[in-house]
């Protein structure tokens, strides 16, 4: 049996020792000296071990060479001009089973302008790896990088403070034993000297046991001198003490000391002031640690006062000669309850506003005396009713505190895992977590023999703070990356920039070393490296770089396969991981930190199947090479008059500067960071074609349908322009006449993905998992593409959380929607961030005033899902902290600003959750002012979404529509004044109108039911091209008609966009007498770009007709009188769920017209109305809204409804007039008004009074006298019957409930006032000679929006 186990172990010797290659056998020792002229060449089977530091000009290794580096205990620097290797050239730094665990550091030297040749492939400064060649690089494993697992604050080290506290039932003399080299308590003990005189002969024995030059720290609590006898205090006389002899009763004491040196005595004593007052004695010194930090003890022993605040009373109101609150009829009224003297007061009004914000001139306010306000002395005549409260002094209490905090200038990092492999000297980084990604921070690494295994010491204190914890329930840890490795490749570089168009823009020296590896090596795996001032402001020297590779995988035959990880790559020129027409390489456990351009880089598109797993990327700077690298001044500089005439636009040419830049969404991220670049975290980019050295290497369009690898759990936050963008192509040809734009600018792409990259072949939608993204100024994230679909993603404190785009116009994949379901979106989160001196972007807090960093301006309207076009939908997201301010309009749900394109009435939104969400800043429909400009292109006048099951309005089945857009409300819909909305039911769609021969007109659209609101349209496009494109949201089922500002158009082609079969609407379009018409219908499909022609339309002389339409052979009717030609557009196609147009394609109408010339502007609606005019029709009734008792909310919406009118039946006239509240209708009896009392509290009718006309006009004071007698936060509800009085005092009372002073009344009257110290935004007031009408949803509880 031991021969056998001998002879096994003889088979298994040369295995063990191979897996170190420094151990091989036959390895020459090499120990070339310095010489920067010594060129070389490891060749011929030689093998040679590096055994001590060199400097030598080149090394060149092929042809079977092989160069190992020695694993010794002394240090290796190895410089050199370059490394290649060639065929069957072998480099050899540790192995995966044995990692190198020296110190190596190869040094790459050189000059841009040196004149040594430059390799026709590698350039200059480089370790190249050619066809044949092999590079092994393994160095010690050390953990990549981690999260903070305890928030870091600035100036705070997060030591391990010492704090003990004690109150009643902890008597007597406390003593704790302190280590003077750590800080630490060693041991503590109390002694109850009142009771016992044991127990002071135990404090004598205990003192002069403890050890001479340990720290004691000694404090009082409550009483310890009754039983204090002269043994115990001559124990501590002895330790320097100079009060403890005349210690008396109840007396605080403090006393610290190092036991055996006198002069190190500090100590304080007071007098005990009976009961109701307080006294404290206080002791505190600094004491210096063994480890060259400090630490400071302070023992505090006090009788403290505290006090409390009574209950609010409010004994008087404002009715009489004022409010009257004072101290002695308090006192008088709850003697039990007020105190005798006060120390402070507090008055406010029963809606918590205090007494110095409501504008009431206060007569008194004053602790002793209580308060007063006298209404003489308001400019209004009447002071609020306010209530009052008092600050009152309690019996005093003992305290007795010994604390021990640690001075020094050092931090500790709380860690969410074990740090493996760092030590003492080791690099690293701790990421921002706010916006600004300069927030990060490098430390150095201490010594800690006291810190836990997930802790780490580190020399220096924060100067930002970093979170370390999960916030309002998004993960906002920042990353802990490692710098340090124990191999370095480094770039030897020069004091300063020179000699190359860089320097216009870096004032340091860019012309790093770089790394690089050439199709056809042999193997190359490379681990356990820093890469230091590496990458080159030039073409092609990156860091890292795998140039035209193909496959590296099993499938390009290497096994293992080819990886990069556990690589630290900092301060690089250019780029940090670049992966050029190379697929299946792994990029893992590697941090990319304050590097120039793209880190993580896919360089033209046939990038495939790579993975980049567990990959951390921090301060991205703008570079010069691509246009997308460059900033503003980079991008103006160097490409302005490139092309003659062209003029740089860097927000859409350039400026696109990305942690991870994707050409190629067949790859994976896993686990990824993006914590902050200049512009971008993660952007997925497509190019047409591949460009350069991959040009051919798929077909045009192939990355635009190619499906999506995995995206999951990667983070993005601190960037600039957003944390993630799925959108945009580069420009694959030159600048040209055409497009004077230069190569690989940015411009615009559609990602549509299906099986096999083919666009015929069924969908694939590209899933997005658990992304977080806070803190991006603009974008949480900007997807647009086809089946985009999101699931378990955070987002927070991002300018806007998520916007999911399609085409704009149509989705250029039809058919597709984006999604996002399971998701989180918090407004404003407690990560607050810092004010700092150079940041001008602070202000308040809108669920709290507190101050905080903001996304962009103070008054940018934050929104957590941007509706843009569509479709989309939104399922099981909750909202939390979205709360707007007056001058600021934050909300849950907004649109996208300034939008000239479509909105797609199958937007849809379900169960959805609000927390720390007003009801008020759910949605926010846009208003004229900051940020949304006039309001006055066509997306912002036709946006819609569809609230499915009410979760958002309280209306199931509701759509949201903008509260003027007349072509999608009817009778029954209710405003939302807050939002700006009107929550309505219908069956809509969109038409498409193209024009062309002119396009650069604007189109008015009329419904019939509602021809005094036309909504004006100026078009998608803009006013130089070709053709024009109006894109309304349409009610179905209606008619409408369309008029021009200018000379109709010689051709319009109408699109039926989201008809289901047989939907239909009809249309009269204006045009000038004596025109000609030839009309046909067609269907386009917009995949294979043909179009077939399935109808005409002939004239006929009955209007009534047209109704009569098929397919084949359509109608038209021409009212030459009016200038109306009249059609039916009518669907005739089954239509998938999601799509856009038909199973069949896009069904048309195209109108060709034959204009006279010189005709006026085609604008009948004078013609038109009100002969063609009809009554409002409600089609599908309004949805019921959802019992408040189901809501499980405290906010809900009331519903209120009023109508003041007359009807006429011959000579008959009638009027009525009625008030209802939540279905309950109210109908006012008399003439004059009726006023309805509502709690703004809870919602509920109070009461409801009559005033007549005879009351209003003789005996004004009535109605005014009964506002005043409202408690304010009253709801008033107000119709009118009859001839009402337009003139008088009683006027004033529909100031005081908020109406416009300016507003001129009429017979009849709605009004919806509120009685407070503010005037919400839905206080409405309609006035008109025969209908005034409210109809409307109200907030309940009525909250005062703050200002900003």
């Amino acid at each position: 049996m031991k021969t056998c186990a001998i002879f096994l172990a003889a088979l298994l010797l040369p295995n063990i020792q191979a897996v170190c290659p420094d151990k091989e056998p036959g390895l020459q020792p090499w120990m070339p000296g310095h010489s920067v002229d010594h060129r070389v060449t490891i060749g011929y089977g030689r093998k040679v071990l590096l055994t001590t530091s060199a400097t030598v000009h080149s090394i060149e290794i092929l042809n079977g060479g092989k160069l190992v580096i020695a694993d010794t205990n002394r240090p290796i620097l190895l410089r050199t001009k370059h490394i290649l290797i060639g065929s069957k050239g072998e480099l050899h730094i540790g192995s995966p089973d044995c990692p190198y665990r020296g110190n190596l550091t190869i040094s790459l030297f050189g000059r841009l302008d040196d004149n040594d040749q430059e390799h026709s492939y590698f350039g200059r400064k480089y370790i190249g790896v050619g066809t044949g060649g092999t590079l092994e690089i393994h160095g010690k494993k050390k953990l990549s990088w981690t999260f903070l697992n305890k928030t870091l604050h600035p100036g705070e080290s997060n030591q391990n403070n010492y704090l003990f506290q004690r109150s009643w039932g902890n008597r007597g003399i406390i003593i704790h034993v302190i280590d003077p080299k750590t800080g630490d308590v060693l041991h503590d003990d109390r002694f109850d000297t009142y009771r016992s005189k044991d127990e002071s002969r135990r404090l004598a024995k205990y003192v002069d046991g403890v050890g001479v030059g340990l720290i004691l720290a000694v404090v009082v609590n409550d009483e310890g001198s009754n039983n204090l006898e002269e043994s115990a205090k001559k124990s501590l006389s002895k330790l320097g003490s100079q009060h403890i002899s005349t210690l008396g009763f109840r007396h605080p004491w403090t006393f610290i000391v190092t036991k055996g040196d006198t002069s190190s005595v500090v100590e304080d004593h007071a007098v005990y002031q009976g009961t109701k007052a307080s006294s404290e004695a206080r002791s505190s010194r600094v004491f210096r640690s063994s480890y060259g930090e400090h630490f400071t003890i302070t023992t505090c022993s006090q009788w403290v006062q505290e006090a409390e605040w009574t209950e609010w009373f409010d004994r008087d109101d404002e009715r009489g000669s004022g409010d009257w609150e004072k101290l002695s009829d308090l006192h008088e009224a709850y003697p039990d309850r007020v105190c005798g003297s006060p120390m402070d007061i507090q008055a406010e009004t029963h809606d918590g506003i205090r007494s110095n914000q409501t504008g009431d001139v206060i007569h008194k306010n004053d602790k002793d005396y209580g308060f007063v306000c006298l209404n003489k002395d308001q400019a209004h005549g009447l002071c609020r009713n306010y209530r009052v409260r008092f600050l009152c002094g309690k019996l005093v209490r003992p305290q007795a505190s010994i604390s021990i905090d640690m001075l020094s200038n050092s931090s500790i990092l709380e860690l969410a895992e074990q740090p493996e492999g760092w030590g003492l000297g080791d690099r690293v980084v701790v990421a921002s977590t706010d916006y600004s990604m300069h927030q990060s921070e490098e430390f150095t690494l201490l010594p800690c023999p006291t810190c836990t295994p997930n802790q780490v010491k580190v020399q220096g204190k924060a100067q930002f703070i970093h979170m370390g914890e999960e916030v309002d329930g998004v993960d906002v840890r920042a990353e802990v990356g490692l710098l340090s490795r124990n191999i370095l490749v480094r770039g030897e570089m020069e004091p300063g920039c020179y000699g190359n168009e860089a320097c216009k823009f870096f004032d340091f020296d860019t012309f790093g070393g770089h790394l690089k590896v050439e199709r056809g090596f042999r193997a190359v795996h490379i681990s356990g490296m820093e890469l230091q001032h590496m990458g080159q402001q030039t073409m092609g020297h990156y860091p890292v770089h795998f140039h035209m590779n193909g496959d590296v995988d099993e499938k390009g035959g290497y096994n293992p396969p080819t990886s990069v990880r556990d690589l630290s790559i900092h301060h690089s020129f250019s780029r940090c991981v670049t992966i050029h027409a190379s697929n299946g390489l792994l990029v893992k456990d590697v941090v990319g930190y304050d590097a120039l351009g793209h880190c993580f880089f896919t360089e033209d598109g046939p990038e495939e199947r790579n993975t980049f797993d567990h990959c951390l990327g921090l301060m991205v700077r703008a570079g010069t090479l691509l246009p997308s690298d460059r900033d503003s001044k980079m991008c103006r500089d160097i490409t302005d008059g490139a092309y003659p005439g062209y003029v740089a636009n860097p927000r859409q040419d350039c400026s696109a500067t990305s942690t991870f830049w994707i050409a190629n969404p067949n790859n994976n991220l896993i686990n990824c960071a993006a914590a902050g670049s200049e512009e971008t975290g993660f952007w997925f980019i497509f190019h047409h074609v591949p460009t350069g050295p991959s040009e051919g290497l798929y077909s045009p369009g192939h990355t635009e349908h190619t499906p999506m690898g995995q995206f999951i759990n990667n983070r993005a936050h601190s960037n600039h322009r957003a944390g993630m963008i799925l959108d945009n192509g580069v420009k694959t040809t030159q600048a040209n006449d055409k497009d004077k734009r230069p190569f690989l600018s940015l411009i615009g792409a559609r990602y549509g993905p299906h099986q096999g990259a083919d666009p015929f072949k069924p969908r694939v939608p590209a899933l997005i998992h658990h992304f977080v993204a806070y803190k991006n100024q603009d974008h949480g994230a900007w997807l647009r593409g086809g089946d985009v679909w999101l699931d378990d993603c955070q987002f927070a404190d991002n300018g806007i959380g998520l916007t999911l785009a399609s085409g704009g116009t149509f989705p250029d994949d039809d058919g597709s929607r984006q999604q996002v379901k399971n998701s989180l979106f918090v407004g404003e989160s407690d990560n607050r961030g810092m004010h700092l001196p150079d940041n001008q972007i602070w202000g308040p807090g809108g669920s709290d005033p507190t101050g905080r960093t903001l996304p962009r301006g103070v008054d940018f309207p934050i929104r957590g899902m941007q509706i843009y076009d569509g479709p989309i939908n939104v399922q099981n997201c909750t909202f939390r902290k979205y709360t707007a301010l007056s001058g600021r309009h934050t909300s849950a749900f907004g649109f996208r600003l300034n939008n000239s394109w479509q909105s797609c009435p199958n937007n849809n939104v379900t169960d959805i959750t609000f927390d720390h969400v007003p009801i008020t800043s759910r949605v926010f429909f846009g208003e004229p002012g900051p940020w949304f400009n006039k309001m006055q292109m066509d997306g912002d006048k036709t946006t819609v979404f569809h609230d499915i099951d009410g979760s958002v309005s309280e209306y199931p089945g509701a759509f949201l529509v903008k509260e003027d857009n007349w072509l999608l409300r009817h009778p029954d819909c209710i405003d939302v004044p807050d939002w700006k909305a009107a929550i309505c039911s219908g069956h809509y769609a969109q038409i498409y109108v193209q024009t062309r021969n002119p396009a650069n007109l604007n189109m008015h659209m009329v419904r019939d039911e509602y021809p005094d609101r036309p909504l004006m349209l100026e078009g998608a496009l803009g006013k130089r091209k070709h053709y024009q494109q109006f894109q309304p949201v349409i009610t179905l089922a209606k008619g409408y008609t369309i008029h021009w500002d200018q000379a109709a158009p010689a051709e319009v082609t109408i699109w039926l966009i989201n008809f289901n079969k047989n939907d239909w609407i009809n249309v009269g379009l204006c045009y000038p007498q004596s025109t000609n018409f030839t009309i046909i219908s067609d269907i386009h499909n917009r995949l294979t770009k043909q179009t077939r022609k399935t109808g005409v339309f002939v004239r006929t002389t009955q209007r009534e007709k047209i109704n009569h339409s098929h397919l084949i052979r359509g109608y038209y009717y021409w009212e030459e009188d009016t200038g109306l030609l009249f059609l039916k557009v009518k669907a005739h196609n089954d239509r998938e769920q999601f799509a856009f147009c038909s199973v069949k394609g896009c069904e048309r109408v195209k109108i060709t017209a034959i204009i006279p010339k010189g005709s006026p502007p085609s604008n009948c609606m004078a013609q038109a109305y009100p002969r063609h005019a009809e009554m409002p029709v409600v089609d599908v009734p309004m949805p019921r809204k959802i019992p408040n008792a189901r809501l499980h909310s405290p906010e809900h919406f009331l519903e209120v409804k009023l109508e003041s009118y007359n009807t006429r039946f011959f000579h008959i006239k009638e009027d009525f007039a009625y008030t209802e509240v939540n279905g309950r209708k109210l109908y006012q009896a008399e003439d004059g008004v009726q006023l309805t009392v509502i709690d703004g509290h809870d919602g509920k009718v109070v009461e409801s009074k009559g005033f007549r006309n005879s009351i209003l006009q003789g005996i004004p004071a009535q109605i005014d006298n009964y506002i005043s007698g409202l408690r304010d936060g009253s709801i008033v509800l107000m119709t009118s019957k009859g001839r009402l009085i337009i003139r008088g005092s009683w006027i004033k009372v529909l100031e005081r409930l908020g109406a416009d002073k300016s507003i001129k009344l009429k017979d009849k009257l709605a009004f919806v006032g509120f009685k407070g110290s503010f005037h919400p935004e839905w206080v409405h007031l309609e006035v008109d000679a025969d209908r005034a009408k409210i109809h409307q949803v109200l907030p309940v509880p009525v909250v005062h929006k703050r200002k900003l």
